[in-house]
């Protein structure tokens, strides 16, 4: 695996780039989250396909956000790294946020070959508020040693029903950074939070009308610690009503044991599912 940053004019993204032979596959990760948070997916897949996991801008090590930010800009960010890069007939793989962009992308490129949709580009509602936002306030704190953020998160974690992990402890590790005498995350909390209510201007019918590829939506039911899960199964109804070549599969974990634990059941899926396409 290869670490690089691609530069798209004035914007900077973080590039992890694992050799594979079929095809490219390019995986996108959540609202909080960097390319670590897709670390199972590719384990999974590296070696047959190549895998490009990224940083989104203003997570990781790509650069900041633009002054007014959405998820239909992160997908004019991953296109022009698709361009940039020459990839042909993609494949895209998103969680959560990262969903909700690669149906976009796949809505707006003809050339993309399939689509993996982990528990996102649904139909929203209070319900996400009332589960997201809570757990961004960690965003504009300062800490002060990387110690003390860690035991924050690893409560919170906790409290989503997530057991910690190695890997779940390098993906906490690499979102942060040293400031002066404090820590802080690298992401900006009000740049995320106008991220997160763009997903309120996603409207399925718009999006997935123009999806060719085949899809394969990934349903993640598990409450999520005592929490309810992110989506309720019904948020889905319209994604698979416009979605012409839809294909849903139903696990037991939640939104976020879904990229922190590694799971077979999902695993063995997106193996049938890009072996058929």
């Amino acid at each position: 695996m290869k670490m690089y940053v691609k530069e798209l004019g004035n914007r900077n993204i973080q590039i992890a780039d694992y050799p594979g032979e079929k095809g490219t596959i390019i995986a996108i990760h959540g609202l909080t989250g960097t390319h670590k948070n897709m670390h199972y997916y590719a384990e999974l897949l590296k070696g047959e396909y190549r895998v490009i996991a990224v940083d989104l801008r203003g997570r990781g090590n790509s650069s900041e956000l633009d002054e007014h930010t959405s998820i239909f800009k992160h997908a004019e960010d991953v296109i022009d790294l698709i361009t940039e890069l020459k990839i042909e007939n993609p494949i895209l793989i998103g969680h959560s946020m990262g969903a909700f962009i690669s149906s976009i992308i796949a809505s707006k490129l003809e050339t993309v070959k399939g689509l993996v949709l982990l528990d996102g580009a649904a139909t929203m509602s209070d319900q996400q508020r009332d589960i997201v936002k809570p757990s961004l306030g960690r965003l504009s704190k300062r800490y002060e040693s990387k110690e003390s953020y860690i035991e924050e998160v690893k409560g919170i974690y906790n409290r989503l029903g997530v057991e910690w992990t190695p890997v779940l402890q390098d993906a906490v590790e690499y979102e942060i950074r040293e400031a002066g005498d404090k820590w802080e995350h690298k992401s900006t909390e009000y740049k995320v939070l106008e991220d997160f209510e763009s997903f309120y201007s996603y409207i399925p019918k718009t999006v997935c009308s123009k999806v060719t590829c085949n899809t394969l939506l990934v349903y993640a039911k598990g409450e999520i610690g005592t929490l309810p899960p992110l989506f309720f199964e019904n948020a889905y109804d319209d994604t698979k009503k416009y979605t012409e070549h839809i294909e849903t599969i139903i696990s037991d974990c939640n939104h976020y044991t879904m990229v922190f634990e590694n799971r077979e059941e999902i695993n063995q899926s997106i193996k049938t599912f890009l072996m058929r396409i």
